[in-house]
C-alpha cells in the first residue's frame, strides 16, 4: 500500500511539474504544407487546401499601396502553418519580426514599405488564417498630438 501511495505521489508531482505543457503530434505522414497555386497577392502565400472566406475578407489596392484583411480556413496543424509562413514569407521577401503564441499564433512580418500580420487560429484539426497587411508608418514621423521628448532640469 505504501509503495502505491509513493508511486502515485511521484506521478502526481510529475504532472504538476509539467504544468500546462502540451505536445501536439505532427500528422502521421509528417507532410509539410505546400503553397497554393492560386494566391490573391503574389507575395503573400496561402497553404494548399485552404479556402478563401470572401464574406470575412476585404482588400484595396491603389497606386502601389494595398490594404486588406484576407481570411482562409482549411485543414492543418497550427504549428505546420506557422512553419509554412516562416519559410514561404522569407522566400517572398518578408522579414519575420516576431511570433506570439498563446492559443492562436500571431506572426508579424515586414518588407520595404509594408507590414503583414498573420493570425492562425486552431480549431481542432483545422485552422483559420487571417492575413492583415498595409503600409508601414514612415520612419521618423510623429502622430499629431504626440508628446515630444522633454529634458527635465
Amino acid at each position: 500500500m505504501k509503495n502505491r501511495i509513493s508511486f502515485l505521489s511521484v506521478v502526481l508531482c510529475a504532472m504538476v511539474i509539467s504544468g500546462c505543457v502540451s505536445v501536439q503530434p505532427l500528422p502521421k505522414n509528417n507532410a509539410l504544407l505546400e503553397p497554393s497555386a492560386v494566391m490573391k497577392f503574389s507575395d503573400i502565400p496561402v497553404p494548399a487546401g485552404f479556402k478563401s472566406l470572401p464574406d470575412e475578407s476585404y482588400s484595396f489596392e491603389n497606386g502601389g499601396m494595398r490594404v486588406g484583411v484576407i481570411k482562409y480556413r482549411g485543414k492543418g496543424n497550427a504549428d505546420l502553418v506557422v512553419n509554412f509562413y516562416k519559410e514561404q514569407m522569407a522566400m517572398h521577401g518578408w522579414e519575420l519580426l516576431n511570433v506570439i503564441e498563446y492559443n492562436d499564433r500571431l506572426m508579424n512580418f515586414e518588407k520595404e514599405s509594408e507590414s503583414c500580420i498573420i493570425n492562425i487560429s486552431p480549431r481542432g484539426n483545422s485552422a483559420t488564417i487571417s492575413i492583415s497587411f498595409g503600409p508601414k508608418n514612415a520612419a521618423g514621423t510623429r502622430r499629431s498630438g504626440s508628446v515630444k521628448d522633454k529634458t527635465l532640469k
